[in-house]
């Protein structure tokens, strides 16, 4: 007996599951077979209890919403299943199979997603964010961040379809321009390697491990920009600041989470570099006499117009603390200070008032001496075994203290914790503490701060309470005094700064006295030859 279809129905009708037809619309594009295989098993026993929704198209009826029941209902060998027959527009449709599927939990975001932006592409009628939220009683912010997963690079919306990462890292990664994603996605897995397999073991991180590379990597605040943020002819192409999509200022529903923390800042490091590189030639063309220094270290090559660090004295622009830090050179101005712009290494683009004048008797005082008075090359040498006894005694200090830290926190929060604070050292400091736990590499086999995070990735739970400890009084030793901080840190953990100090004073004068034994041998010797 063939079952009558009628254009509308009030009430479910049973309807041969041949003549429908599944919508290319539906929201939901992936079924999970095991769920499709328990659901017709239930269909067996027991039926559909729901109707499924379709309308009639091009003599078929399609299927507004009730997918999964049609496909289980085919798995379970039904020939007709329960629907309500409506006559729709694609409007209607597509607003019904929103509101329908969306709410469901087995919902894939991305799907969810897709869903949301057709309803707002719809042209009659036209929907706003707003209006789609109240719709499916969910938050313009929820739309807006849910929306965004459609921008989302190819193996991005791969990995979060084959659940590789999850929504948290999905919702970050949408939110950064196409041309970082693939990087911050790396970002989300550490590889771990084991003796018992060939191939390392990749473990995917928590999402604040992608928060913290994304602000250290990508992030950068636009109030620390040195050129103009509303010159929307400084890179034509990129436009103003101001307007930018890729601000986190610029949508506070979608940048409202811990990416839009720290003020308004810069989702795209690669347009923000070519402003600061548009600003510093302007600049450069603009006054041509203007001095260029570099903030970074090493030697600069050969015919570079660039000061290194070692040939300018920077003038702080702050107030001494006290009168003893008045007298420092730093403090001060003289006839030779001008204003210099830095073009290499950090703060590119902004402009210090800088001493660049090596005859100068107030920044460069030794210059003015007289290289030949011994009084002043035994008051340098004298500056220069006292530095080098505070340094050893620092690092000695350092060491002690890192001995004493006890194992409390988890390997994963340690190692997280560490390489931030490597991330915020200069590469001085990273080799000095690389030297206290025995590496040593020349920067020209590739620096040593690559070698030492390997060596921090495989450390256990005690070296990296250690060097949590030792890097962060580097760090504040970087920004304070670091005697006094050095200091306060050994108290703390009860380490007798004396007693160091006294033990290398003593290495120092065996040193100096083998040293001055063997100066007449060697006279004698090359007397005799």
């Amino acid at each position: 007996m063939q079952t009558q279809i009628i254009a509308t129905s009030a009430v479910p009708q049973e309807v041969p599951l041949s003549a429908l037809v599944p919508s290319p619309t539906n929201p939901r594009q992936h079924f999970d077979e095991d769920k499709l295989n328990e659901l017709a098993e239930t269909i067996r026993k027991s039926g559909v209890y729901q109707a499924i929704l379709a309308r009639p198209k091009d003599n078929t009826l399609e299927i507004v919403f009730g997918e999964r029941r049609y496909r289980a209902s085919l798995i379970a060998g039904k020939e007709t299943i329960p629907a309500l027959i409506r006559e729709m527009n694609d409007a209607e449709v597509l607003e019904a199979q929103l509101v329908e599927n969306l709410q469901r939990r087995d919902v894939h975001p991305m799907e969810e997603a897709e869903g949301y932006k057709r309803l707002l592409e719809l042209k009659e009628p036209t929907f706003t964010v707003e209006q789609i939220a109240a719709k499916v009683g969910k938050t313009p912010a929820y739309i807006t961040t849910r929306l965004k997963l459609t921008d989302l690079c190819d193996d991005a919306a791969a990995a979060f379809y084959q659940e590789h990462i999850g929504v948290g890292h999905a919702l970050l990664l949408a939110k950064l321009p196409a041309t970082q994603q693939e990087s911050a996605l790396k970002a989300c897995f550490k590889e771990v390697h084991t003796a018992s397999e060939d191939k390392p073991t990749r473990i995917l991180l928590p999402v604040r491990n992608l928060q913290s590379w994304i602000a250290s990597h990508i992030l950068l605040v636009l109030k620390d920009a040195p050129f103009n943020k509303r010159d929307a002819q400084l890179v034509p192409t990129a436009g103003s600041c101001a307007d930018c999509p890729k601000r986190t200022g610029h949508n506070k529903l979608l940048f409202g989470d811990d990416l839009g923390r720290e003020a308004d800042q810069c989702t795209d490091p690669s347009c923000y570099q070519a402003k600061v590189a548009a600003h510093l030639a302007k600049a450069i063309a603009a006054k041509p006499a203007l001095v260029q220094i570099s903030t970074s270290y090493g030697a600069q090559q050969e015919g570079s117009p660039v000061l290194p660090r070692n040939k300018y004295t920077a003038i702080r622009d702050d107030r001494p603390k006290d009168k003893e830090e008045a007298k420092r050179p730093e403090f001060k101005e003289c006839k030779f200070t001008t204003e210099a712009i830095i073009t290499e290494g950090e703060d590119v683009g902004t402009i210090h008032k800088v001493c660049a004048n090596p005859t100068c008797p107030v920044h460069h005082p030794k210059q003015s001496m007289s290289r030949d008075d011994a009084k002043w090359k035994a008051e340098q040498e004298k500056q220069r075994k006292e530095q080098a006894i505070a340094n050893t005694v620092g690092l000695r200090v350092l060491s002690a203290i890192g001995s004493a830290v006890p194992v409390r926190l988890m390997r994963r929060d340690l190692l997280s914790v560490t390489e931030r604070l490597l991330f915020l050292i200069d590469e001085n400091r990273v080799e000095m503490l690389a030297r206290q736990h025995g590496i040593r590499q020349k920067r020209d086999d590739g620096g040593v701060k690559k070698t030492f995070t390997a060596f921090v990735r495989r450390a256990d739970e005690g070296t990296l309470s250690r060097l949590v400890v030792e890097a962060s009084i580097l760090l504040a030793a970087s920004r304070g005094n670091p005697t006094v901080i050095l200091k306060e840190a050994a108290a703390t953990y009860k380490v007798d700064t004396e007693a160091i100090t006294t033990k290398v004073r003593q290495e120092f004068a065996a040193k100096e006295k083998a040293k001055k034994a063997a100066q007449p041998v060697a006279k004698a010797a090359t007397k005799a030859a």
